[in-house]
């Protein structure tokens, strides 16, 4: 048959199930009837075009979504269709009918794609990006990890086309590509259909109050997503007010990580009493964010009334003293929480004496992290002897990191490891005992200075003894000393004229300066060196005189 005579490929399609004996046996004139494997040829052809049925266009995603019925067949459906065909297409034999439907049903398992790889690589195209081989490869897995990738929000468009129906990925991380609030807002439209991912990161991706507020409007219909990692986001106060929503009305999430943001005193306003009123929570993390003031007071309010936050991380902000008495408060009352961290929380030693009134009365803390705080030891002594004194605590862990302790402090935790053996503490060492520096004494500056310069002692007396009587005044002394330029406080001055002027007599003679100098060295040389200098002294004044 020649190609002008063909149909055109739509009309063959719109035409095939359609065909009857008459025209599957007309042949060109002058021509003979074409033989059997000619016939099994024509039916290949016309196989090709029974598949494209069911190729990429009809397969199970874009089915599901445009309406049709999951419980139809699309393979029952073409074998049917392939079945009336092959009757008016004059096979001979039941077993070339066989053949046909096998064919068909194997065609089409390969067609329909349940992991969406097909669909990917369309989307990919669409979007104008090229596929990620690591996604390929993966997409299969029950956990997928995709972070430095540099997807982009194109690229995430693309991924979330393909997980539209993926059945088998239920933790899926994306942090670290950029995506952009477009990208935030593809993954949170494909999350309204997907109904298999519960756990979920797209950390520092950008995402800003448009993807806040995306991610938000979707955890208000997803009922699966259980744990949500979005730190790093950029996220601003008005962010806070969708996820105060989603704490007030979403009963599915156990773990919502907001740290990194940029969160202030409005945002505590905010989530503060949409904690309070949540009771599907578990873990909360704020960290690294500016809540203050106020909002550290609203947030504080929102853990004493939570009845099932079991993790609370406030590490980084501005909570202050005010937060710290705030928190003491909560704890009183709060019945549910295991951990808080309120690392570098600006929270002195009075701050840790409010929280320690808390923690005297507290029956469910196991973990308080509390380092980097300007409490000092007195805080942390506070703290612990707090917990020590509570005979119902359970603490297991103190975290003190970065906060020097002293003896006093390890004597306490010695005696509350008396009570609780397993109890572990950790802290910035022990604060070394300082002792007083020790004055030199002033005498031996003087003896360091005229052994420096080359002086006998009788050559530097005589500088203070103008009349050469071998004895000076207080005054002539000092101003002597003060003239030689050595380094002596008044002071120092004062105690050196004490010493030496044992007889108390309103002098000092060169004997008293002399054995002042050698007083507490070892005897021996030195002494009998001083003995003849003085000998040779008392000479030569008496030669002079």
């Amino acid at each position: 048959m020649s190609n002008e005579n063909e149909p055109d490929e739509q009309t063959e399609e719109a035409e095939m199930e359609f065909v009857t004996d008459e025209n599957a046996n007309k042949t060109p004139a002058g021509s003979r009837a074409p033989s059997r494997a000619k016939s099994r040829g024509s039916i290949g052809d016309e196989r090709k075009t029974i598949t494209r049925k069911g190729g990429r266009s009809t397969a199970r995603p874009e089915s599901r979504l445009s309406g049709v019925d999951d419980n139809e067949s699309p393979v029952d459906e073409m074998a049917q269709s392939e079945t009336t065909y092959s009757e008016s297409s004059g096979f001979d034999t039941d077993l070339e009918v066989e053949e046909t439907i096998l064919a068909l049903r194997r065609n089409v398992r390969e067609a329909y794609d349940a992991s969406g790889k097909s669909t990917y690589k369309e989307a990919c195209r669409l979007n104008g990006v090229i596929p990620v081989s690591y996604f390929l490869r993966h997409i299969a897995d029950s956990e997928l990890t995709m972070k430095h990738h540099g997807l982009g929000p194109a690229g995430a468009k693309a991924i979330a086309i393909s997980l539209v129906t993926n059945t088998t990925i239920c933790k899926l991380n994306l942090s670290d590509n950029w995506l952009d609030a477009v990208g935030g807002v593809a993954i949170a439209d494909m999350l309204k259909e997907n109904c298999y991912i519960t756990d979920l990161d797209l950390s520092e991706n950008k995402l800003g109050n448009t993807g806040a507020k995306a991610l938000s409007e979707m955890l208000l219909q997803n009922s699966t997503l259980t744990h949500l990692t979005l730190k790093g986001n950029s996220f601003e106060d008005k962010s806070a007010e969708y996820f105060a929503e989603v704490l007030l009305n979403n009963s599915k999430v156990e773990y919502l990580n907001l740290s990194h943001n940029e969160f202030s005193e409005a945002a505590g306003l905010l989530l503060g009493p949409a904690i309070s009123e949540n009771i599907s929570i578990r873990h909360i993390d704020l960290s690294w964010n500016h809540v203050r003031r106020k909002g550290a007071l609203a947030l504080a309010r929102g853990i004493m009334n939570n009845i099932g936050l079991k993790i609370m991380n406030l590490s980084w902000n501005g909570f202050g003293n005010e937060g710290a008495q705030a928190l003491g408060e909560a704890l009183k009352m709060n019945s549910s929480l295991e951990e808080l961290d309120i690392t570098n929380n600006r929270m002195s030693g009075e701050g840790a004496v409010f929280l320690g009134k808390g923690l005297s009365n507290n029956e469910t803390l196991k973990i308080l992290r509390i380092g980097k705080n300007p409490m000092q030891t007195a805080g942390a002594f506070a703290i612990l002897k707090a917990i020590k004194d509570n005979t119902n605590t359970i603490m297991d862990e103190l975290d003190f990191s970065g906060i020097q302790v002293n003896k006093e402090f390890e004597d306490l935790y010695n005696q509350l490891k008396e009570t609780r053996p397993s109890i572990k503490v950790h802290h910035g060492g022990m604060k070394e005992t300082v002792k007083p520096k020790q004055k030199l004494n002033p005498m031996l500056k003087l003896q360091r200075y005229i052994q420096k310069n080359n002086l006998r002692l009788v050559d530097f007396f005589n500088k203070f003894d103008k009349d050469g009587s071998m004895s000076v005044t207080y005054d002539e002394f000092e101003e002597g000393l003060i003239e030689s330029g050595i380094d002596l406080s008044k002071e120092e001055i004062a105690f050196m004229i004490a010493e030496l002027d044992k007889d108390g007599d309103g002098e000092i003679n060169y004997s008293e300066l002399l054995f002042g100098t050698v007083e507490g060295q070892e005897k021996g040389k030195q002494l009998e060196e001083a003995i003849k200098e003085f000998k040779e002294a008392v000479d030569s004044s008496l030669s002079n005189y």
